[in-house]
C-alpha cells in the first residue's frame, strides 16, 4: 500500500516511516521541516518538502502521488505554547488537517490514521485512562486534536472514510537510526540524557509532594517503535471500520524512577534540582491500552523503562548533537 506520512521528518513520523517500509509499504513523506529533520527521513521513502497550509500543494500531492492511506503526524504539539498562543493550535493544527481531509475527499482516499493525544483527558475520572473516558481537553493543543477527531466522524458519515484515532501518552526511546531531537527540547528522557552527556548541568523535578509513592509525577512511557507498530496494526484493521485507542505500555513510572533508571543505564551521576509543581500537572497519567491489545493483538516490545531509556541513550551517544551530528 502507498502511505502518505505527514510530518514524516519528525520524531514519531520518521520512525513510523521506517516501520512502514520494513513492513513492505511504499511511503511518501510530506514535511515543511519546521520541526523535523531531512536526515531523519528514511532514504527509501519519497520525500516532498511542503506545507500543509498550502491547499494547492496538498491537492497536487494527492493528484500526483495518489496515496491509498494517510498517517497524519504533522502538528504543533507543545501544551505550554498552546496556552500562550492558542490560535497557532486552534488555527494551524485544525486548518492543516482540514486541507488534508479535503484532498482525501476530492481524491477518494478512504483510510486515515490520526496521531492524537492523551491531552484530551485533563481531569480523568479513572486511572488507567481508557478510550471511553470523558473528553475534557487540557489545552488548546488537546482541543485541536479533539476537533480533528470530530472532523473524522463527519468524514466517515459523508465520505465513507475509515479512520483510527491513536491517543498517545509519552513517546520515548529510539531505534538505531532515529531518535528524539527537538529544539527546544522539553521532554524528560532526552533532557536527562543531555545531563549525562554533559550538555546540561542538572535536571529539574517539578514538585515532589504529589499523591504518588515517591511524591513525583507518574507517567506512562511508550517506546516509539511500539507506537509505530500500533499505527500499522490500526491501518490493517480499517477495512473492518473506524476505531479509537489509547496507547501506553500500561505501567506508570515516576520522574524519580526515570532519573534513577537513567543513572543506571548511563553510569553517570545526574544532578537533580527540585522546583515547584507546575500548574495543571496531574499526579498520575497511565493509559489503558487493553482495547488495542484485545482487538488487534498489539503487544509492546519494550515493556520496561530500562529498555526504553537504554535505546534512547544508545542513540544520543551516537548522535550527541542530534541529527546535526
Amino acid at each position: 500500500m502507498k502511505i502518505l506520512v505527514t510530518g514524516g521528518a519528525g520524531y514519531i513520523g520518521s520512525v513510523a516511516t521506517e516501520e512502514l517500509l520494513a513492513a513492505g509499504h511504499a511511503v511518501v513523506v510530506f514535511d515543511n521541516l519546521s520541526l523535523g529533520h531531512r536526515t531523519a527521513v528514511h532514504p527509501d521513502a519519497e520525500f516532498l518538502e511542503g506545507d500543509l497550509a498550502d491547499r494547492k500543494a496538498v491537492d497536487s500531492l494527492f493528484a500526483q502521488h495518489r496515496p491509498e492511506a494517510v498517517m497524519h503526524f504533522a502538528s504543533k504539539t507543545l501544551v505550554g505554547e498552546s496556552m500562550e498562543n492558542p490560535f497557532l493550535y486552534l488555527g494551524d493544527n485544525v486548518a492543516n488537517a482540514c486541507n488534508v481531509l479535503r484532498s482525501m475527499a476530492d481524491h477518494e482516499v478512504k483510510k486515515f490514521i490520526l496521531s492524537s493525544t492523551a491531552n484530551l483527558f485533563d481531569d480523568p475520572e479513572k486511572i488507567p485512562i481508557g478510550p471511553e473516558e470523558k473528553i475534557v481537553p487540557g489545552s488548546p493543543y488537546g482541543e485541536s486534536k479533539f476537533i480533528i477527531e470530530r472532523m473524522l466522524h463527519w468524514m466517515e458519515r459523508i465520505y465513507g472514510v475509515h479512520y483510527a484515532c491513536l491517543r498517545y501518552f509519552n513517546a520515548a526511546g529510539a531505534t538505531e537510526e532515529r531518535g528524539e531531537d527537538h529544539t527546544p527540547e522539553l521532554h524528560l528522557i532526552p533532557l536527562i540524557l543531555q545531563v549525562a552527556l554533559g550538555q546540561r548541568e542538572s535536571i529539574t523535578i517539578f514538585g515532589d509532594n504529589y499523591d504518588t509513592p515517591d511524591g513525583t509525577c507518574v507517567r506512562d512511557y511508550i517506546h516509539v517503535s511500539d507506537l509505530a507498530q500500533a499505527h500499522i496494526l490500526a491501518l490493517g484493521a480499517l477495512e473492518k471500520g473506524s476505531r479509537t485507542y489509547n496507547l501506553g505500555n500500561g505501567n506508570g513510572f515516576s520522574v524519580k524512577e526515570v532519573v534513577d533508571t537513567a543513572r543506571e543505564v548511563t553510569g553517570e551521576d545526574i544532578p537533580v534540582l527540585m522546583g515547584p509543581p507546575r500548574a495543571g500537572d496531574p499526579a498520575t497519567l497511565i493509559a489503558d491500552s487493553s482495547r488495542i491489545v484485545s482487538e488487534l493483538g498489539w503487544k509492546p516490545r519494550y515493556g520496561d523503562l530500562r529498555a526504553i531509556v537504554e535505546s534512547a541513550w544508545n542513540w544520543h551517544r551516537a548522535h550527541p548533537d542530534g541529527y546535526s551530528s
